[in-house]
Formats: structure tokens, sequence, C-alpha cells
């Protein structure tokens, strides 16, 4: 069995949260927006499809759960979940926390302005939270 290898854009535009049963849960860098991928951790899959049966209901749930997780971190107003892969082939799933009057809204995060990139304390600051707030969602 290979061992499983992140695309090179997707470790470079974000930082490593934890990882779920099936994925990889990562914070992307844009100060911006509060904005996770679930990238699961299985080479040569593009699109969600591709997983058997059992890994599709698993992402299900853990993209549930970071929903659920984000949005009691950032109080957002609307949840964005998407697994677009037209840059980076990889099956990733994003969560995006959206909040009225942010850079973008209403309309979709991507093509919405110039990234920019949160200080890496801030960074750090913030995956430790979310992680706690998985690792916490993850014992009850």
């Amino acid at each position: 069995m290979t061992a499983f290898e992140l695309d090179p854009r997707l470790s470079g535009d974000s930082t490593p949260v934890c990882d779920l049963p099936l994925s990889s849960v990562r914070l992307m860098r844009d100060v911006r927006f509060e904005w996770l991928l679930l990238v699961p951790r299985r080479n040569g899959l593009v699109e969600i499809i591709d997983l058997d049966e059992t890994d599709q209901q698993r992402l299900m749930r853990e993209i549930a759960l970071a929903g659920r997780v984000i949005r009691a971190e950032t109080g957002c107003d609307k949840l964005n979940v998407a697994a677009l892969g037209n840059m980076v082939p990889q099956l990733h799933v994003h969560v995006i926390a959206r909040r009225k009057g942010d850079d973008a809204w209403p309309g979709p995060v991507w093509g919405a302005g110039q990234p920019r990139i949160r200080p890496d304390a801030d960074q750090d600051a913030l995956a430790a939270r979310i992680a706690a707030a998985f690792s916490a969602s993850l014992s009850r």
C-alpha cells in the first residue's frame, strides 16, 4: 500500500488541524474566511463517487461534523460545502464559514479578491482551537 500523498497546492494553501477516521482536516490560510478542507486519505481519488460506499457515508458524516465544529467556532451565518476540484483534482471538500458582509458575500469565495495570508501565530492558534473542538465532539 502506498503512503497517502497530499497535493502540494493543498499543502501550501492550508495547515493541518487533525485527522478523522477517513479525512485529514486542514485550515486554509486566507484570513478573510474560516475555511476547512477535508481530504480523504486515499490516493488517486478525484470524485466522491470514487470512494466505496462505506467511505462515502463516512465522508458525509465527517463533512457534517466539520460543519458543526466550524459553525460553533465562528458563529457564521451560513456554511458553504463544495467539492470542486477544478484547480486541484485530488478529492477534497471545502467547508467554509460565511458571514453576511464578508469579502465575497453573497457570492462564492473563489475568485473574490486576493487572499490575505493569516499570520502563522494566528493560524496555529485557530487550528489548535478547531482541533480541540473536533476532539471534544468526537469524545461525546
